[in-house]
């Protein structure tokens, strides 16, 4: 019985499946001569007619550099210690002076606070993504600073336009706190 199961699969994929390959893989392929015609027509376009090479990659690459994030504890505990302090609703900010010639950030989230680990890397990414869009507003500033967003409840239940509205008064405030003692410097 098995023997007669076998002939009949056998049959079938003679009849149905072939092991030759089709003639339209032949037609498809370019020769060798061609090849040399076509990128030689390419070569000679110029690059402002031709189509422009977009890097993907760099477009998609949204990470902050090594350079303008705080990794070491020691730089979180020195901001932590020197820096001011503003309360939001979403988010913790400390700040302080940097001696860089960029901004730098820190983000911390803790369990205590926001709550496992898949919550926690979406308010770091929220936070992440609110430093972000706040460039030109940061550009703004007289000095460069290094931050610390701390992560509170909240930041889960919001999409990143109420964080980033919140993110942005705080710089407005750093910018009155510049300002304050601007005027201080030169009155005294």
């Amino acid at each position: 019985m098995v023997s007669l199961l076998s002939e009949e699969i056998d049959n079938y994929a003679k009849e149905n499946f072939s092991a030759k390959q089709s003639p339209t893989g032949k037609e498809t392929r370019v020769s060798l001569a061609h090849e040399d015609q076509i990128g030689s027509e390419r070569d000679q376009t110029p690059q402002s007619e031709g189509a422009q090479e977009i890097n993907a990659v760099s477009l998609l690459n949204f990470r902050l550099p090594k350079e303008n994030r705080l990794r070491k504890p020691r730089e979180f505990q020195h901001v932590y210690a020197k820096g001011i302090r503003i309360e939001g609703r979403f988010m913790t900010v400390f700040f302080t002076p940097s001696e860089t010639s960029f901004q730098r950030l820190g983000i911390t989230a803790s369990k205590k606070a926001v709550g496992n680990a898949v919550q926690r890397n979406r308010a770091k990414r929220l936070l992440r993504e609110v430093f972000r869009l706040s460039k030109a507003e940061l550009s703004r500033l007289d000095k460069n600073y290094d931050w610390v967003l701390n992560a509170r409840r909240y930041l889960l239940r919001s999409k990143v336009d109420e964080p980033l509205e919140e993110f942005r008064q705080i710089i407005a405030k750093v910018q009155k706190l510049e300002l304050n003692k601007g005027e201080s410097h030169n009155v005294g």
